[in-house]
Protein backbone atom coordinates (compact mmCIF):
# COMPACT_ATOMS: atom_id res chain seq x y z
CA UNK A 1 0.00 0.00 0.00
CA UNK A 2 1.27 3.23 -0.54
CA UNK A 3 0.25 6.24 1.74
CA UNK A 4 1.33 10.09 1.60
CA UNK A 5 3.51 9.58 -1.25
CA UNK A 6 4.00 11.75 -4.19
CA UNK A 7 3.84 9.65 -7.48
CA UNK A 8 7.37 8.67 -8.82
CA UNK A 9 8.22 10.29 -11.60
CA UNK A 10 11.27 9.48 -14.08
CA UNK A 11 12.43 12.67 -14.08
CA UNK A 12 14.06 14.75 -11.72
CA UNK A 13 11.22 16.93 -11.05
CA UNK A 14 8.59 15.67 -8.83
CA UNK A 15 5.17 14.63 -10.19
CA UNK A 16 2.23 16.99 -9.07
CA UNK A 17 -0.19 14.38 -8.33
CA UNK A 18 -0.27 13.10 -4.63
CA UNK A 19 -1.15 9.57 -4.97
CA UNK A 20 -2.28 8.93 -1.19
CA UNK A 21 -3.16 5.01 -1.46
CA UNK A 22 -3.17 2.74 -4.30
CA UNK A 23 -4.52 -0.93 -3.08
CA UNK A 24 -5.78 -4.60 -4.61
CA UNK A 25 -7.91 -6.79 -3.49
CA UNK A 26 -9.03 -10.33 -5.05
CA UNK A 27 -13.05 -11.73 -5.19
CA UNK A 28 -12.93 -14.42 -7.11
CA UNK A 29 -11.92 -14.02 -10.78
CA UNK A 30 -12.28 -10.28 -10.42
CA UNK A 31 -9.40 -8.21 -8.78
CA UNK A 32 -10.22 -4.05 -7.32
CA UNK A 33 -7.67 -1.84 -7.74
CA UNK A 34 -8.71 0.97 -5.98
CA UNK A 35 -6.38 4.57 -5.66
CA UNK A 36 -7.13 8.31 -4.25
CA UNK A 37 -5.40 11.43 -5.15
CA UNK A 38 -4.84 14.37 -2.58
CA UNK A 39 -4.30 16.79 -5.22
CA UNK A 40 -3.93 16.76 -9.47
CA UNK A 41 -2.69 19.32 -11.32
CA UNK A 42 -2.70 18.83 -15.24
CA UNK A 43 -3.64 14.99 -14.49
CA UNK A 44 -5.28 13.43 -17.78
CA UNK A 45 -5.30 10.21 -16.55
CA UNK A 46 -3.93 6.57 -15.48
CA UNK A 47 -3.13 3.99 -17.12
CA UNK A 48 -3.30 0.40 -15.35
CA UNK A 49 -0.50 -1.51 -15.58
CA UNK A 50 -0.41 -5.18 -15.09
CA UNK A 51 2.32 -7.79 -14.94
CA UNK A 52 2.17 -11.85 -14.72
CA UNK A 53 4.94 -13.19 -13.19
CA UNK A 54 7.81 -13.56 -16.04
CA UNK A 55 5.95 -11.40 -18.32
CA UNK A 56 6.58 -7.61 -19.44
CA UNK A 57 4.23 -4.59 -18.30
CA UNK A 58 0.54 -4.50 -20.52
CA UNK A 59 -1.62 -1.75 -20.31
CA UNK A 60 -5.38 -3.31 -19.71
CA UNK A 61 -7.44 0.25 -18.36
CA UNK A 62 -7.75 3.91 -18.40
CA UNK A 63 -9.45 5.96 -15.75
CA UNK A 64 -9.95 9.67 -16.62
CA UNK A 65 -8.06 12.21 -14.27
CA UNK A 66 -9.53 15.47 -12.84
CA UNK A 67 -6.95 17.59 -14.23
CA UNK A 68 -6.55 20.31 -12.03
CA UNK A 69 -8.36 19.99 -8.37
CA UNK A 70 -7.07 20.67 -5.03
CA UNK A 71 -10.44 17.89 -3.64
CA UNK A 72 -9.57 14.06 -2.80
CA UNK A 73 -10.28 12.13 -5.94
CA UNK A 74 -11.29 8.62 -5.72
CA UNK A 75 -10.48 5.79 -8.74
CA UNK A 76 -11.40 2.55 -8.88
CA UNK A 77 -10.95 -0.75 -11.91
CA UNK A 78 -11.81 -3.84 -11.26
CA UNK A 79 -9.97 -6.44 -13.20
CA UNK A 80 -11.80 -10.06 -14.69
CA UNK A 81 -8.78 -12.68 -14.42
CA UNK A 82 -10.76 -15.51 -14.86
CA UNK A 83 -8.42 -16.70 -18.08
CA UNK A 84 -5.40 -15.98 -16.09
CA UNK A 85 -3.50 -18.54 -14.68
CA UNK A 86 -0.95 -17.17 -12.68
CA UNK A 87 -0.47 -17.53 -8.71
CA UNK A 88 1.04 -13.41 -8.57
CA UNK A 89 -0.02 -10.84 -10.18
CA UNK A 90 1.59 -7.04 -10.30
CA UNK A 91 -0.36 -3.66 -11.01
CA UNK A 92 0.69 -0.20 -10.86
CA UNK A 93 -0.44 3.04 -12.39
CA UNK A 94 0.88 5.28 -15.46
CA UNK A 95 -0.01 8.84 -14.40
CA UNK A 96 0.15 10.62 -17.86
CA UNK A 97 -0.11 14.65 -17.65
CA UNK A 98 -1.49 16.70 -20.17
CA UNK A 99 1.84 17.33 -21.68
CA UNK A 100 2.66 13.57 -21.84
CA UNK A 101 4.95 13.74 -18.85
CA UNK A 102 4.41 10.19 -17.92
CA UNK A 103 5.41 9.22 -14.25
CA UNK A 104 4.49 5.53 -12.21
CA UNK A 105 2.93 4.81 -9.12
CA UNK A 106 4.72 1.61 -6.84
CA UNK A 107 3.85 -1.62 -7.47
CA UNK A 108 1.02 -3.98 -5.58
CA UNK A 109 1.22 -7.65 -5.59
CA UNK A 110 -1.75 -9.70 -5.91
CA UNK A 111 -1.67 -13.39 -4.79
CA UNK A 112 -4.57 -15.07 -6.97
CA UNK A 113 -4.15 -18.56 -5.19
CA UNK A 114 -7.72 -19.85 -3.59
CA UNK A 115 -7.76 -19.60 0.44
CA UNK A 116 -10.56 -21.46 0.25
CA UNK A 117 -12.75 -24.34 -1.85
CA UNK A 118 -15.27 -22.80 -4.02
CA UNK A 119 -17.78 -24.72 -6.19
CA UNK A 120 -19.25 -21.72 -8.83
CA UNK A 121 -22.72 -21.60 -10.27
CA UNK A 122 -21.96 -23.42 -13.72
CA UNK A 123 -22.77 -20.74 -16.93
CA UNK A 124 -24.83 -20.78 -18.56
CA UNK A 125 -27.81 -21.72 -16.50
CA UNK A 126 -30.31 -22.68 -17.77
CA UNK A 127 -27.99 -24.58 -20.89
CA UNK A 128 -28.45 -26.36 -24.20
CA UNK A 129 -26.84 -28.38 -24.18
CA UNK A 130 -23.00 -27.37 -23.17
CA UNK A 131 -21.90 -25.27 -19.80
CA UNK A 132 -19.04 -24.50 -18.02
CA UNK A 133 -18.08 -25.35 -14.15
CA UNK A 134 -15.41 -23.64 -12.24
CA UNK A 135 -14.11 -24.42 -8.90
CA UNK A 136 -11.59 -23.67 -6.97
CA UNK A 137 -8.82 -25.69 -4.69
CA UNK A 138 -6.75 -24.09 -2.13
CA UNK A 139 -4.15 -27.13 -1.57
CA UNK A 140 -3.13 -30.59 -3.27
CA UNK A 141 -6.77 -32.63 -2.82
CA UNK A 142 -8.36 -35.79 -4.62
CA UNK A 143 -10.82 -34.07 -6.06
CA UNK A 144 -14.36 -35.79 -7.75
CA UNK A 145 -17.17 -33.51 -9.35
CA UNK A 146 -20.02 -35.82 -10.44
CA UNK A 147 -23.44 -34.75 -11.82
CA UNK A 148 -26.85 -36.64 -10.91
CA UNK A 149 -30.34 -36.57 -12.18
CA UNK A 150 -33.26 -35.39 -9.90
CA UNK A 151 -33.64 -39.10 -8.64
CA UNK A 152 -29.66 -38.92 -6.82
CA UNK A 153 -28.14 -41.59 -9.62
CA UNK A 154 -24.76 -40.54 -11.31
CA UNK A 155 -25.33 -39.35 -14.81
CA UNK A 156 -21.59 -37.68 -15.23
CA UNK A 157 -18.20 -38.19 -13.19
CA UNK A 158 -16.55 -35.00 -14.64
CA UNK A 159 -13.49 -34.76 -12.64
CA UNK A 160 -11.61 -37.67 -10.24
CA UNK A 161 -8.16 -37.03 -9.82
CA UNK A 162 -5.36 -35.13 -7.78
CA UNK A 163 -5.67 -31.55 -8.07
CA UNK A 164 -2.96 -28.87 -6.97
CA UNK A 165 -3.77 -25.23 -6.18
CA UNK A 166 -5.55 -23.05 -8.49
CA UNK A 167 -8.53 -22.20 -10.42
CA UNK A 168 -10.14 -24.91 -12.99
CA UNK A 169 -12.94 -24.93 -15.11
CA UNK A 170 -14.78 -27.97 -16.67
CA UNK A 171 -17.08 -28.32 -19.95
CA UNK A 172 -19.66 -29.84 -19.33
CA UNK A 173 -21.46 -31.39 -22.68
CA UNK A 174 -25.24 -32.78 -22.24
CA UNK A 175 -26.45 -33.75 -25.45
CA UNK A 176 -27.02 -37.37 -24.71
CA UNK A 177 -29.16 -36.21 -21.31
CA UNK A 178 -32.94 -35.50 -20.90
CA UNK A 179 -34.01 -31.82 -20.11
CA UNK A 180 -34.77 -30.95 -16.71
CA UNK A 181 -33.11 -30.23 -13.46
CA UNK A 182 -29.71 -32.04 -12.73
CA UNK A 183 -27.07 -31.60 -9.40
CA UNK A 184 -23.40 -31.36 -9.18
CA UNK A 185 -21.05 -31.81 -6.50
CA UNK A 186 -17.82 -31.64 -5.76
CA UNK A 187 -15.91 -33.73 -2.97
CA UNK A 188 -12.19 -32.44 -2.38
CA UNK A 189 -10.80 -33.92 0.76
CA UNK A 190 -12.94 -32.80 3.68
CA UNK A 191 -14.69 -30.31 1.31
CA UNK A 192 -18.64 -31.21 0.05
CA UNK A 193 -20.40 -28.84 -2.04
CA UNK A 194 -23.67 -29.20 -4.14
CA UNK A 195 -25.10 -27.18 -6.57
CA UNK A 196 -28.10 -27.07 -8.92
CA UNK A 197 -28.06 -26.49 -12.81
CA UNK A 198 -31.30 -26.84 -15.37
CA UNK A 199 -31.16 -28.11 -18.77
CA UNK A 200 -33.33 -26.68 -21.21
CA UNK A 201 -33.82 -28.56 -24.81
Amino acid sequence: MVRGVIIKTENAAPTPVELTSFTASISLNKVNLNWQTATELNNQGFEIQRKLENSDWATIGFRTGKGTTTEPTSYFYEDDISEISATKLLYRLKQIDFDGTVSYSDVVEVVTQPFDYTLLQNYPNPFNPVTIIKYEVPQISNVKIEVFDILGRVVKVLVDEEKTPGRYEIKFDASSLASGIYYYRIKANEFVQTKKMMLIK
